[in-house]
C-alpha cells in the first residue's frame, strides 16, 4: 500500500470531481486504500457544495463536464481555498486549456486515463510542472475539437450566447442548436 503524499496531513480530505460514474467512484476506492478521505462530486453544483461544507486539501476535476465544466470549478475552488491543491484531468491533451487551469488556480494537470499513482505523483510535482503524456494519445475529432472550443469561447463570454454567437460567427439560434447536443465522442 502507497502511503499519501508525505508533503499531506495522515489523513488527506480530497474531492473528485467527474461525470463518469465508473470512473470517478474507481479512482475514488483507490485512494481510499491510499488513506485518503473522499468526497465524490459529478458536477460543478454538487462539487462547490461539498466544498463549502469542507473545503478539501486536494482536488481532482475533470475539465470536461455537462453544464459548467472544470475551469469553472478550478475557479471557484480556488477562490473557496486557495490552498486546495487541485489536479485537473483532461482527456483531450491540450497544452493551451491546461496552462488556462494553471492560471486559474490549478496545482496541476494530467491527461486521461490516469490512475491514482498518476495523479499522486503530479501532486507531487511542482505546481504548474509538466507530466508524462501518454504515448497512445489519440487526437479527438474535428466535431469534438469544435465542441470544445464552442465551449471555450461561451465560458469567455461569460455564457452570454449572443455574445459567443458574434464571436463565432454563426447565428445565435444555430449555436444554441449545437449547444443541445451533448459532446461528440473523441
Amino acid at each position: 500500500m502507497t502511503s499519501p503524499n508525505p508533503n499531506l496531513s495522515s489523513a488527506p480530505t480530497l474531492l473528485l470531481v467527474d461525470d463518469e460514474a465508473v470512473f470517478r467512484e474507481r479512482l475514488a476506492r483507490a485512494f481510499r486504500e491510499r488513506g485518503f478521505e473522499v468526497g465524490t462530486a459529478g458536477s460543478y453544483e454538487e462539487a462547490l457544495a461539498l466544498a463549502s461544507r469542507e473545503s478539501p486539501e486536494v482536488a481532482v476535476v475533470d475539465l470536461r463536464m455537462p453544464g459548467r465544466g472544470g475551469l469553472e470549478l478550478v475557479r471557484a475552488l480556488h477562490a473557496l481555498d486557495s490552498s486546495t491543491r487541485i489536479i485537473v484531468l483532461t482527456g483531450y491533451g491540450s497544452i493551451a486549456t491546461a496552462v488556462e487551469a494553471v492560471k486559474l488556480g490549478a496545482f496541476n494537470y494530467l491527461p486521461k486515463p490516469a490512475d491514482v499513482d498518476d495523479l499522486l505523483l503530479a501532486f507531487s510535482r511542482g505546481p504548474g510542472e509538466a507530466t508524462h503524456v501518454t504515448e497512445d494519445f489519440q487526437p479527438p475529432s474535428l466535431a469534438r475539437a469544435e465542441w470544445e472550443h464552442i465551449q471555450r469561447v461561451l465560458s469567455d463570454c461569460g455564457g452570454n450566447i449572443s455574445e459567443a454567437a458574434r464571436r463565432l460567427g454563426l447565428h445565435r439560434r444555430s449555436l444554441q442548436r449545437k449547444l443541445q447536443k451533448y459532446p461528440p465522442a473523441q
